[in-house]
């Protein structure tokens, strides 16, 4: 989360994911949310199945401090004191961390490419307690990076400079879940896999999955408006969000969780905080609607010949899956690659140019079947798809997803990463890839493109 705060307000220099650029002085700092914006420009969004940091922290020396990679000063704050850590010491007791081996996982971010020098994390296990940090810190003009799961690939969650980390990883509590409406109320350091197992054994499903989920927090998935791998069948988080809790820069405590579907009382405030990235406030706790768990889940695996194929039945599938269809993500044919060979994962389909992952969920699984069967007939058939694998018992199903899930892992075992989440008209998407693939030659390693063709946005990276 990244807050993007104008250099006037009153001694903020808030961090989580809103982006700056390179020749900037950064008179602006962010806060608020959990992830602020690449130092180089686009921000980036589908992170990892568990994107854990246990052995970061004696490698940490090896990444270069931000401030010495990127042209870009220190505003003037102040410099945390004894005082100040005798005061956090009150506000937090036992949750102040000084000790640099300690600090070193928070200061650098997942992909390894920039490094803050913040000496303090601190971390709070309520709203109130945000509240006082966030004030004392407000009349002490002292700069805060609030983080959260620590899991973006753009540099967003960690600090640029000495700010004070302000970590959620301690309000990670769900307050409330109704059996009926499928009402959900937690804090915001929640890990996303942990609500989903919450929420699954009441038969009911998160509406947002992302490859992070076992490390990201559910505040930082509103804080840059995740959309992710359900993102096709659900929407987006505006409409899911039912309210929040935020706290503001001068300590301010918005609290507004309702559980209302329909409420036409006053501004819809929560709607400026979904994809602020931290840069109006630090979100604290959420209300969101979960829908009902699928009782018939499919999966199938696809090959196709060319992009075209790719476009073409992405149009059948909407056409004959209709209401079914959940999830329809695309990979290259050189990712399939990176993953078999970095991670041992077995292409389950003969090889080709490019490889579809379909998704179906619905409440009746003959129904489902049948639909499905009469899809991969007609897309074989017609020459759309060249060869596929259909999988339906849960096992298999988590197999065929991580060889979509899991090619970010594979890419950083593979060298430096430069990686763009990128919307364009969908026939045009993967232009960008042979463009770039072109322009760039031999000082590329790889350049793929994968991502969830159903709402535009795809993974670029090289």
């Amino acid at each position: 989360m990244v807050p993007h705060l104008v250099s006037r307000w009153p001694v903020w220099l808030f961090r989580c994911r809103a982006a700056y650029s390179p020749g900037a002085s950064v008179q602006q700092k962010t806060w608020a949310g959990m992830s602020r914006a690449a130092p180089w420009g686009i921000v980036g969004t589908s992170p990892l199945v568990c994107r854990h940091r246990s052995s970061t922290s004696s490698r940490a020396p090896e990444v270069m401090l931000t401030h010495k990679r990127y042209p870009v000063r220190r505003l003037p704050f102040s410099v945390v004191s004894e005082e100040d850590l005798a005061a956090f010491e009150r506000m937090v007791p036992g949750r102040v961390i000084t000790d640099p081996e300690e600090l070193e996982a928070s200061n650098v971010d997942w992909l390894r490419t920039v490094r803050g020098c913040s000496k303090v994390l601190l971390r709070p296990r309520t709203s109130e307690e945000v509240s006082r940090i966030l004030r004392y810190c407000h009349e002490r003009n002292l700069a805060v990076n609030p983080q959260g799961g620590n899991t973006g690939m753009v540099g967003g969650s960690v600090p640029v400079f000495d700010e004070i980390i302000l970590s959620t990883a301690l309000m990670n509590q769900v307050i409330s879940f109704h059996d009926v409406s499928g009402i959900l109320v937690c804090q915001a350091g929640c890990v996303l896999e942990e609500l989903s197992q919450h929420v699954e054994q009441r038969d009911f499903i998160m509406p947002l999955d992302l490859g992070a989920k076992g490390s990201c927090h559910i505040g930082g998935n509103l804080a840059t408006n995740a959309g992710g791998l359900r993102f096709l069948r659900y929407g987006s988080l505006h409409g899911n969000v039912l309210g929040m809790e935020v706290v503001l820069a001068d300590g301010t405590i918005l609290s507004g969780l309702t559980s209302l579907r329909k409420d036409n009382t006053g501004y819809d405030l929560k709607q400026l905080f979904i994809g602020s990235e931290g840069t109006l406030g630090v979100i604290t706790a959420v209300s969101i609607l979960c829908p009902p768990k699928p009782k018939a889940v499919n999966v199938a695996f696809l090959g196709c010949p060319g992009f075209a194929e790719v476009l073409q039945t992405f149009s059948c599938c909407k056409g004959m899956l209709g209401e079914i269809l959940s999830a329809y993500e695309f990979m290259d044919a050189e990712c399939m690659r990176l993953v078999g060979h970095h991670l041992q994962l077995a292409r389950p389909v003969q090889e080709s140019p490019f490889y579809v992952l379909i998704e179906t969920s619905g409440s009746r699984a003959e129904h489902d079947a049948e639909k499905l069967s009469n899809f991969l007939e007609q897309v074989l058939d017609s020459g759309l798809v060249t060869d596929g694998t259909l999988a339906t018992d849960q096992r298999k199903v988590k197999a065929l997803w991580a060889l979509r899930e899991r090619i970010t892992e594979a890419l950083s075992l593979d060298g430096y990463v430069y990686k763009y989440d990128v919307s364009l008209p969908v026939e045009r998407l993967y232009d960008l890839v042979t463009e770039l693939r072109a322009r760039v030659g031999p000082r590329a390693k790889h350049v793929v493109g994968y991502g969830h063709l159903g709402i535009c946005p795809f993974l670029l990276k090289c």
